[in-house]
């Protein structure tokens, strides 16, 4: 068995969720501080991803890396090919992961108690301090959650993957990609092994949420 679709999605999922780990983090904590209507805006673009069909996601990917596009004839001159490679799968996963980090991060940093950061100004504490020494440990169970998501909604990422990377064997493939593959060629049983690995693999997800969400609802009765 070849195990390279599980090696392949688990690197793809752990680097798209680095970026929107600290990408949504970042949006998240600016826009919530911004006017409403500003925010609204905002929201709706962030947001999109996460209910447009994953394949039009990819469309809009195609059209701004594809090796016809300016922007795709520009990076190939600095030798650069987000189309059919490995980590052109990253940032179609990072796309369709990142409204799911965002979301979780924005509701934790509008759930802090800002007397917490007042009170670390009248002290004399930078804003940056207050950030990762205050907010960040006072906001980490919602963090740490959306984090768990962004990695699993990447982990089993198809729609947008497929478009962009495509499939190529020892190079592109994920379990996503290899199931349809598998089954597409009339190869089931193998098709069949590769949905059970998935199918653990978000189970052990699902367990961890679970656990993040239990962990913060003791803390917030404590």
């Amino acid at each position: 068995m070849d195990w390279y679709p599980l090696y392949n999605s688990l690197r793809i999922a752990a680097i798209s969720c680095v970026l929107v780990f600290f990408v949504g983090i970042f949006a998240a904590y600016y826009v919530a501080k911004l006017p409403r209507a500003v925010k609204g805006i905002l929201d709706v673009f962030f947001t999109l991803p996460m209910v447009l069909p994953p394949t039009v996601c990819g469309y809009f990917l195609l059209v701004l890396f594809g090796v016809k596009r300016p922007l795709g004839i520009f990076l190939a001159r600095l030798g650069i090919q987000f189309a059919m490679t490995w980590y052109g799968a990253i940032v179609a996963s990072a796309v369709v992961a990142f409204p799911l980090m965002y979301r979780t991060a924005r509701g934790a940093f509008e759930s802090f108690d800002q007397t917490l950061a007042y009170s670390g100004q009248t002290l004399g504490l930078s804003n940056t301090y207050i950030f990762w020494r205050i907010r960040m440990p006072a906001c980490r169970q919602g963090i740490l959650a959306g984090t768990v998501l962004a990695f699993a909604r990447a982990l089993g990422e198809y729609g947008a993957t497929s478009m962009l990377a495509g499939y190529i064997p020892g190079k592109t493939a994920t379990i996503s990609t290899t199931v349809y593959q598998l089954w597409r060629t009339n190869h089931e049983a193998e098709a069949f092994q590769w949905v059970m690995i998935n199918m653990l693999i978000s189970a052990v997800i699902l367990l961890v949420v679970n656990m993040l969400e239990k962990k913060n609802g003791k803390a917030g009765v404590s």
